[in-house]
């Protein structure tokens, strides 16, 4: 028996009967958030939290808490850092008895002292009844949440959305001084580049990834409905709003909130999925414009031997890529909205909707993850083709319209919008045409020379020079 074939094949049948494609089709692109925002990530985080709010306890000085040696919070602190999924399937077990999945944690915590060390388990025996003190479980939850979504947007979504970002400046400054036709309304219009339509993109999602960025993500740790009623019962003489944004700001590295009921209100979470949302709409466009211009022929798409892209049709190389990604990012954001208008409603101080929706930050995250992959994806098997660019260009001299009516404008020439309407509007116009009226303006003859040397494919603006700008 091959052990190693055996795990491989296990992990193929789970992935091919997995429900979600997430952990199923697409799983291994999703990797990078599941420490972070699976039930065993939450689990770790819970653990680093309910440490962290005993360590802290034992150095405020009570009496009954003295401060722990340096090897015990060494001791503490390896819990966190070698959390496994052993213990996240211990804390489950634990879980099946309590039916309370942070009280399962306090639960296994204490269990985990009682097994210490010798010295570790006297010292901190007497302070095992701190664990979780004075806590209500969303003191836990929330600011577990807070270092997890935190974690999953600054290490994995906004790298990857700059990536994607940075893609799209590379292709804005490649493509800068390549002439192609507008479509306003789906109609020819005056010409752009295809860098400066690149470089529109990448500066609209250059904005929206700092907005994702900024977003502060806050947490409390103050009891059962945010009044600290039994911190003031058993320690009255300690400032607990005090030492709560302490243990918020210093020890975990979040914003302290100190107006709350039982749960913090999500509105930083609703603030944020929405940048999230916003983001991927910035993307979605990007993906339909991209698939278009495919479908112009102003792109070819890099082919991979063996690869198909029809079962019947032969020819066929088909934008795939964007398609799934503006698929993926239709599902991330149904997730990202629906979480946005949710989670800061809750019943008087506090009903349990909240938790079972949160458990799905993953998977919106993961959609939008796919799908920013799949796009990137695509970009790099873009294959410009200047040549059917040009061949657009050159068939729509009525573009050349505006320039010449806006000219005769500037001199006074009657009725030049008119005139241009007349001689343009729905039948199209040569070359010859276009420079036999132009020849007939009584405006400057310099004028009227800069206009019979212009073309579509020169009448771009400022185009080249703003896609070059872009970073």
């Amino acid at each position: 028996m091959n052990p190693a074939g055996d795990e491989s094949s296990a992990l193929s049948r789970f992935t091919l009967n997995a429900l979600s494609p997430l952990d199923g089709r697409y799983a291994s692109k999703v990797d990078r958030l599941r420490p972070l925002l699976s039930e065993a990530g939450f689990m770790r985080h819970r653990v680093r939290v309910e440490v962290t709010w005993l360590v802290a306890l034992t150095d405020l000085g009570l009496a009954e808490l003295p401060p722990l040696s340096p090897a015990t919070r060494d001791w503490l602190a390896a819990l966190v850092d070698a959390f496994v999924d052993d213990d996240a399937a211990r804390i489950k077990a634990i879980e099946t008895v309590t039916n309370h999945d942070v009280k399962a944690v306090e639960y296994w915590l204490k269990e985990r002292v009682a097994a210490a060390p010798a010295a570790v388990a006297a010292e901190l025996g007497s302070a095992s009844e701190f664990i979780h003190f004075a806590c209500t479980s969303e003191d836990i939850n929330n600011t577990s949440h807070g270092l997890m979504i935190g974690t999953a947007r600054d290490e994995v979504l906004v790298p990857s959305l700059r990536a994607l970002q940075a893609r799209l400046v590379a292709l804005a400054h490649e493509h800068a001084a390549v002439a192609m036709l507008s479509r306003t309304h789906g109609q020819t219009a005056s010409p752009t580049t295809m860098g400066k339509e690149m470089a529109n993109v990448a500066a609209r999602l250059e904005r929206a990834i700092e907005r994702i960025a900024a977003v502060e993500i806050l947490a409390k740790m103050n009891g059962a409905v945010g009044n600290y009623n039994a911190h003031r019962i058993a320690c009255p003489e300690v400032d607990w709003a005090a030492f709560s944004r302490r243990v918020v700001e210093h020890d975990l590295g979040l914003v302290f909130n100190p107006y709350t009921i039982q749960i913090e209100p999500h509105d930083w979470m609703a603030e944020l999925f929405d940048a999230v949302a916003r983001a991927n709409a910035i993307v979605l466009d990007l993906d339909r414009d991209v698939w278009g211009y495919i479908s112009l022929g102003y792109f070819g798409q890099k082919t991979r031997p063996g690869e198909i892209g029809s079962s019947t049709m032969p020819h066929k190389v088909n934008p795939i890529d964007f398609e799934n990604s503006e698929g993926n990012l239709g599902l991330g954001n149904a997730l990202l909205r629906h979480l946005a208008e949710k989670l800061p409603i809750s019943r008087w101080q506090r009903d349990l909707t909240d938790s079972t929706a949160l458990r799905n930050v993953g998977v919106a995250f993961g959609y939008c993850l796919v799908a920013y992959d799949s796009c990137r994806k695509g970009l790099d098997k873009l294959e410009l083709q200047p040549g059917r660019i040009a061949q657009d260009l050159e068939a729509a001299w009525e573009v050349l319209a505006e320039p010449v009516q806006t000219v005769m404008r500037r001199y006074g020439v009657a009725n030049p919008y008119e005139r241009l309407k007349a001689l343009t509007r729905g039948t199209g116009i040569s070359r010859d045409d276009l420079q036999a009226f132009i020849a007939t303006l009584p405006i400057p003859v310099a004028e009227r020379d800069r206009l019979l040397a212009l073309t579509p494919a020169t009448y771009v603006g400022d185009a080249v020079q703003l896609a070059r700008a872009v970073r």
